[in-house]
């Protein structure tokens, strides 16, 4: 009897497939130990002993684990082919290990790129020992993080105020962010002009040309500076009569790009599917574990030359021989030890086309993607023919110059065409056919202002291509490095772009200005590479631990003599630009606005960072204060009497706490006892909203109008329960708070005859609510596994168990995995559905009759109860 390990559930259904009744396959549901979240995990005075903890639910699995090895021979580590799968085989064997569970057991290490018959069959045939040089990597990198994460983060809660924990990487990832935002602040527009013409060919077809060169200068992109220069071009164009000077074609060949690893699928996944980089781990985790697709955490682009094979049949039979090159293409990664050399992400079977595997969402997109990238990574060359036009009038004060490029054959083309962020529409012009010396008629001029743009925010594809050009990070914590800096607060989202936090922008400033070297771009790059010899045998982790514990011990023992007022002084000058930005009118843009003596300057209270007047003390003293965007526990940060914003159009608008939370009270003319209020909108930080929107929420209640035909007053507010229209006692929810101030009364009157027809459920209207996220069938139930929007929170359901969602994790994150681990957890407790009472059986004529004595003592039956175990137990003493 063999047992066998992995992962997850859904990978041990997979594998029970293939194997016989002489194998046990078990899920230890990630890994079962993990460093305590306390200080002294890691010993760097016990050359760095570790304490690892097994959690409540892991006991469980390795004592199943124990249980069925009882029977056993032998136990197979089936965990995947990297350094996390070779800690997690690591991590089962010790827990066996303390449990004296493998006496007499032969243990072997087994590992497969893709979950298909063969691989697995192949992998069970050729069993190795469990590499303890992965392990060591995967220790040192833990160590690492750990020890950064407790050294920095107490350093930063005693000298920052309201900051929350700085981690390894993901500080250096959040310092890319803000860079990037210092330097679009730092942007300063340059004026340029472009001037076009369309053209018209002597057959008449139409097609544009760019000015090129103007009064015997070549033009570059910017050197049209003004106005005066492009209507002086524009109109020597005009009255020009332009020939065709020159033709150039040049015949050119594309190449395919490399098959997908974990960065470049990230990347693609983002531009094409919109994905972010959870979403497309997840995906690609469920079609690996479903045998789809290989393994999906790589950083090399080479394929065995079996899968190379296959796919060149599958182009031969799909597009045909012409589009199948003469030799197969081979890639190599410019990555140093490429994630252990393992192979890039590909189908396991190129005939299954996306047509042919039933798959739907989000796995269907995605198996879409990788195949398609996969095929074409092995297809013909793309030959395209590239042509410039010169033209030209008499005089040659004036040039024009056309370009484009027509396809000779599409080769991969005809397949998959690589996202870009900045597609370049010129290049794929077509051009019609011209001659030296053919004559042009000019249709139109176009002279046309621009002004040169900033550099991007970070996309999430943008950023993991960052990441990956400096070194820093690898293909497992890509996904994990971007959720960190959105569950710290240290980011918002915009159109899928970063925008860092105040609360980041503070961090990176104290880390740069106090832990300068530790948040480096080459430092952290050189770190990763090191980890990397480490996982090659070339470097003891131990060594390296103490090369890294040396110089940051000494960094943290440095900060003990460092003041508040020093970092306040540091920061102020750093941030202030950022915080204090320049004035329009030339002003002292730290002058404070509501005494008009003191200075603004930054200053920490309990809750973070916030802006406040120099002139606290004064005579009288000046109470004005402002709160960074997004500061940490923003309603807790408001002072007890309020936070003045601005001025409204009765007064003051003020921003208070009440016991329903953060409210912006403001005077009534019509009765000062009685100030007008508005509470801050749910899912709103009350100091990110702004004075005209705090102005329209006091506003409310907002009168619609009166229905049609009913005759009754239509109004929108916002109450304790979210937006709303009310018609008479009828309440109708709306979907978000924007929709108060702009809902008209022909959606008013829908919404409310909708809900009189029955459309909603429950007091204010709100309809059944559909699942957040479908995750899949449950291996135990066999119904759908789906997190769901309950009353008290997102849930997780599997038709007959419900497992809250942790507060840690957003609902749309949740994993499957995760949720049967969750759900599995909650049944151990009792927490399924209960099931209906057998019907009691009838008894004799003679009990029956004692019954009714027993009813009259209420408590006797409770007593009888608890006495029971007691019982038991004094029998089993006797």
């Amino acid at each position: 009897m063999n047992v066998v390990v992995v992962e997850s559930p859904a990978k041990a259904k997979t594998i029970n497939k293939y194997l016989g009744s002489d194998y046990k396959v078990l899920a230890s549901y990630g890994h079962i130990r993990d460093l305590p979240p306390k200080d002294g995990s890691v010993k760097p005075d016990e050359d760095f002993a570790m304490d690892w903890e097994i959690d409540p639910k892991s006991r469980q699995r390795v004592k199943d684990i124990a249980d069925a090895l009882k029977g056993a021979d032998n136990l197979i580590l089936a965990t995947d082919p990297d350094r996390e799968g070779e800690a997690i085989s690591w991590h089962v064997l010790e827990a066996l290990n303390q449990k004296k569970a493998l006496k007499g057991k032969t243990v072997k290490r087994v590992t497969f790129n893709a979950i298909t018959k063969p691989a697995v069959q192949a992998a069970m045939a050729a069993p190795r020992d469990i590499d303890m040089e992965l392990v060591d990597a995967y220790l040192a990198r833990r160590a690492l993080d750990y020890l950064v994460g407790f050294g920095l983060s107490p350093v930063l809660w005693r000298k920052l105020p309201g900051s929350r924990s700085a981690g390894r990487v993901q500080s250096v990832a959040l310092r890319i962010i803000v860079d990037r935002e210092v330097e679009i602040e730092r942007f300063k527009p340059q004026e340029y002009w472009s001037v076009d013409a369309a053209l018209q060919s002597p057959r008449g077809e139409s097609f544009s040309a760019r000015l090129s060169a103007f009064q015997g200068k070549k033009l570059k992109r910017l050197d049209i500076e003004n106005q005066a220069t492009a209507f002086a071009a524009r109109d020597a164009i005009k009255a020009g009569k332009f020939t065709v000077s020159a033709v150039e074609a040049k015949p050119t060949k594309r190449n395919p790009p490399p098959p997908f690893t974990t960065s470049t699928m990230q990347q693609e996944a983002a531009r094409k599917l919109g994905f972010n980089a959870s979403r497309t781990m997840q995906t690609a985790q469920r079609l690996y574990e479903a045998g789809h697709i290989t393994y999906m955490r790589t950083d090399g682009v080479s394929m065995d030359e079996g899968a190379i094979r296959e796919l060149r049949t599958a182009i031969g039979k799909q597009m045909g021989a012409n589009y199948v090159p003469a030799e197969p293409r081979k890639y190599a990664s410019k990555i140093k030890n490429a994630q252990e050399a393992h192979e890039a992400i590909r189908p396991t079977d190129p005939s299954n086309t996306p047509q042919q595997v039933s798959l739907d969402g989000d796995q269907a997109k995605l198996y879409d993607l990788i195949w398609k990238r996969a095929v074409a990574s092995q297809m013909e060359a793309a030959s395209l023919e590239r042509t410039s036009v010169d033209f030209t009038e008499p005089s040659g004060k004036v040039e024009l110059r056309a370009t484009g490029q027509v396809i000779l054959f599409d080769g991969f083309l005809k397949l998959y065409q690589e996202g870009r962020d900045d597609e370049e529409d010129e290049e794929n012009r077509r051009l019609p056919q011209l001659k030296q010396g053919e004559s042009v008629k000019v249709e139109d001029v176009k002279a046309d202002q621009h002004f040169t743009e900033p550099p991007p925010r970070y996309s999430e594809a943008s950023l993991v291509k960052k990441l990956e050009e400096l070194g820093i990070g690898r293909p497992s914590t890509y996904a994990a490095i971007l959720e960190k800096l959105r569950e710290r607060n240290y980011v918002t989202m915009d159109k899928n772009r970063f925008i860092p936090d105040d609360r980041g922008r503070i961090v990176i400033a104290f880390l740069e200005n106090f832990f300068g070297k530790y948040v480096e771009y080459d430092f952290t790059a050189d770190l990763e590479e090191k980890l990397d010899e480490v996982s090659a045998g070339e470097l003891n982790w131990k060594a390296l631990m103490r090369d890294f514990w040396k110089d940051f011990s000494g960094a943290i023992a440095d900060t003990g003599d460092l003041r508040i007022t020093q970092v306040l002084d540091t920061l102020n000058e750093v941030m202030g630009p950022h915080i204090f930005p320049a004035k329009e009118d030339g002003s002292d843009p730290r002058t404070c606005p509501l005494c008009g003596v003191g200075q603004l300057s930054l200053r920490l209270g309990k809750f973070g960072a916030f802006v406040g007047c120099s002139n606290y003390n004064g005579e009288p003293p000046c109470k004005y204060t402002r709160q960074l965007a997004g500061s940490e526990d923003a309603e807790q940060a408001i002072p007890s009497d309020g936070l003045i914003i601005g001025e409204g159009p009765n007064g003051p608008v003020v921003l208070k706490n009440g016991r329903f939370g953060a409210y912006f009270e403001t005077p009534n003319p019509n009765d000062p006892d009685k100030p007008k209020r508005a509470s801050v909108p749910k899912g709103r930080s009350p100091t990110d909203v702004e004075l005209e929107t705090a102005i329209k929420l006091l506003s409310l209640p907002r009168e619609i109008g009166m229905h049609p035909s009913e005759n009754e007053l239509i109004v929108a507010n916002i109450g304790r329960f979210g937006p709303y229209i009310k018609m008479g006692n009828l309440y109708v929810n709306l979907p978000g708070a924007d929709d108060v101030h702009e809902i008209q009364m022909n959606r008013a009157v829908a919404l409310i005859e909708e809900k009189k027809a029955g459309g909603g459920k429950g007091r204010f209207g709100r309809a059944a609510p559909a699942p957040l996220k479908e995750l899949g069938e449950s291996p135990v139930t066999g119904k759908p596994v789906r997190v769901l929007s309950g009353r008290y929170g997102p849930y997780i359901n599997d038709g007959e168990t419900n497992a809250n969602v942790p507060k840690e994790k957003k609902p749309e994150d949740i994993t499957f995995d995760e949720a049967l681990a969750l759900l599995a957890a909650r049944a151990e407790a009792g927490g399924g559905k209960k099931k209906k009472k057998a019907p009691a059986k009838r008894e004799p004529a003679a009990k029956k009759a004692a019954a009714p004595k027993a009813a009259k003592k209420p408590a006797a039956p409770k007593k009888a109860a608890a006495k029971k175990p007691a019982a038991k137990k004094a029998a089993k003493k006797a």
